[in-house]
């Protein structure tokens, strides 16, 4: 009779042993032959009448070995449906010999398999976790700049003969040179388009009056600040913090100005930011993108708020793993298998990781957090019509209905969009326990905050 023997061998990490007689696998062994034996084609025979110790010969091995892997592999899910242990992935194997098995002499045979058991653990209380929730007011210099990009984006280009104001785009070919303008053998040569308004002050009032084929010879940390010397260098194939290529002179040859007359703003061009709205003012106009830059600032202060509350539960969740099994399973558990420095590299992200799914685990079984069809058909419903909605495919959406129906049917499809869901009904809950301080900031400060921490 088989059975299953477990003994702890480390820290969350047991052994089981799976022993299995001979009457739990050779019976299955036998009847496996003939079958074979029936079904074999060998050249000389005739189906179904191939000799019985010819059949065993040849391909008797490989199917005792099967059978008796597969009974033990039996008995060991058996056991495991039914003590169920909380373990991580499947049980690995432990060195089983499969030389030392002979269908002449049948016997009682056992094979061990190592499992790495999940830890128990609590987590800590969110209503005390360190958090601030940083809040970005909305100025009118955010309004006017949204009105005037949207201003350019629908607006048309004009060549103007001289260069008249900050709002010139200027086509320019550098040429790198002397101070004196004389070409650098082997230099650099490139043509790019920059606005006016992005170099240095000074420069900007010499320019004013300029036509194309004037040139100039500026020194680039002079003709540039900050960002746009930064920006300014990467264009021309430096490194943006090169102070070295900061310090070289180049020769800047007016190819051709452009300037893009800004759209007018009037009801038409309301219309076409905002359809349906019915905005028909100007101050109208500034309401609604002063509500829509809020909401999305809101959304951004969320997500910090979010990443503030994930590192908490993160750092703050006492717990222990079977290092050696899992450092196993990452090298054979795989796709691929990996060496032992490989799945030693790999194992601190793979641990915090999985910490982070078994702390998720439990705030959703806790708390009853799930996500029903319902839910899935409206997030797929919502993302489907904002797809179409811009590409004006007009009112009658009776086609909808049987294309969710169709995408309810795709599992990868279903899978993402219930792990979408679930996250944010997980990170909505951990919110909503949280007991965060407000705080005012810019929108740059916010936005070098989540740069630095991108999950």
């Amino acid at each position: 009779m088989a059975t299953v023997v477990r003994e702890n061998i480390g820290l969350l990490n047991d052994k089981l042993t799976v022993k299995i007689s001979k009457d739990d696998y050779f019976p299955s062994f036998e009847k496996k032959l003939k079958e074979y034996s029936k079904t074999a084609n060998i050249p000389g025979f005739r189906k179904g009448m191939v000799p019985a110790g010819m059949i065993k010969k040849m391909y008797g091995a490989g199917i005792f070995n099967d059978e008796v892997l597969r009974s033990v592999e039996k008995e060991l899910y058996n056991w495991l449906n039914t003590e169920k242990p909380e373990i991580f992935a499947q049980p690995l194997p432990l060195t089983n010999d499969l030389n030392g098995l002979d269908m002449n002499k049948p016997s009682d045979v056992e094979f061990g398999f190592e499992i790495g058991l999940k830890p128990a653990f609590e987590l800590p209380s969110l209503a005390k976790a360190p958090v601030t929730k940083h809040l970005v007011e909305v100025t009118d210099a955010m309004v006017n700049e949204e009105i005037d990009r949207m201003q350019i984006k629908g607006g048309k280009m004009t060549e103007p003969e001289t260069i008249d104001n900050d709002e010139n785009v200027l086509n320019v070919l550098f040429t790198e040179s002397d101070k004196d303008g004389n070409a650098v053998e082997g230099g650099i040569s490139k043509e790019n388009s920059v606005l006016l308004k992005y170099m240095a002050p000074k420069i900007q009032k010499e320019m004013m009056g300029k036509k194309t084929g004037d040139h100039f010879v500026f020194q680039l940390s002079k003709a540039f600040e900050g960002d746009k010397l930064q920006m300014m260098l990467k264009d021309l194939g430096f490194a943006n913090d090169d102070t070295e290529a900061a310090k070289k002179y180049f020769k800047l040859e007016l190819v051709k100005l452009g300037l893009v007359e800004k759209r007018a703003l009037n009801e038409e061009f309301f219309n076409e930011i905002f359809p349906g709205k019915e905005i028909k003012t100007e101050a109208a106009l500034r309401e609604e993108l002063k509500n829509e830059i809020g909401q999305y600032w809101e959304s951004q202060s969320l997500n910090q708020l979010h990443d503030q509350l994930y590192h908490y539960l993160l750092d703050e969740t006492k717990m222990e793993f079977p290092e050696s099994f899992l450092k196993r399973w990452l090298e054979t558990g795989g796709d691929k298998p990996k060496t032992t420095e490989e799945a030693t590299a790999e194992y601190p992200g793979f641990s915090s990781q999985l910490k982070w799914t078994l702390i998720s685990d439990k705030l959703i079984t806790d708390n009853k957090l799930e996500v029903g069809e319902a839910e899935l058909r409206d997030h797929m419903k919502g993302e489907v019509m904002r797809y179409f909605g811009q590409m004006n495919m007009g009112e009658d959406t009776s086609w909808l209905e049987s294309y969710i129906d169709r995408m309810m049917k795709d599992e990868k499809q279903v899978d993402a969009t219930y792990r979408r869901l679930i996250t944010e009904k997980v990170f909505g809950y951990v919110a909503s326990q949280s007991k965060p301080k407000d705080k005012k900031v810019t929108a740059d400060e916010l936005v070098a905050m989540q740069h630095n921490h991108q999950h």
